[in-house]
């Protein structure tokens, strides 16, 4: 076991773990953080996805030793002051949610996609969101909510 350091969502924590425990499991198992969730476990859905130095990374094969120092954004870290992101209101205002379960990577691979291109093409948005994969299809409301995020934020 490790002593391990953590900024997640501006909080440090300090957690005693195995270095090569996955990242996912000590957000969710030690920290109780419900926004990263376990999909496939080969980092190829985008269900495990946090932010990590402004990239969206696959927090199920991670492990937690590689992210002391960093900060890290989950799902649970863009609401500010009880006020939604941009993003989780236009993923309300869209009505992107079907299951549910994609969500936590759609939404953070959708922040990580406007953080560095503020303005995207739709092509730009599919070629951006084309690791995070949503099993009900509703690809073009993201698209949609994206685009509607980019307009709110940069007025």
């Amino acid at each position: 076991m490790s002593r391990i350091t953590l900024t997640v969502n501006g909080t440090p924590h300090l957690v005693d773990v195995e270095p090569s425990v996955p990242l996912l499991y000590v957000l969710r198992n030690d920290l109780g953080l419900e926004g990263p969730r376990f999909g496939c476990g080969l980092g190829q859905c985008g269900a495990c996805t946090v932010i990590i130095k402004g990239e969206a990374v696959r927090s199920c094969t991670r492990p937690v030793s590689t992210a002391q120092g960093t900060d890290i954004t989950t799902l649970e870290g863009l609401a500010r002051d009880g006020v939604l992101h941009p993003l989780q209101r236009a993923w309300i205002d869209e009505q992107v949610p079907q299951c549910g379960f994609c969500q936590n990577g759609q939404i953070l691979t959708a922040k990580a996609l406007l953080d560095r291109n503020p303005h995207p093409t739709d092509a730009e948005i599919r070629q951006g969101m084309e690791g995070a994969l949503c099993r009900c299809m509703t690809y073009y409301r993201i698209q949609a909510a994206i685009k509607r995020a980019a307009k709110e934020m940069a007025s």
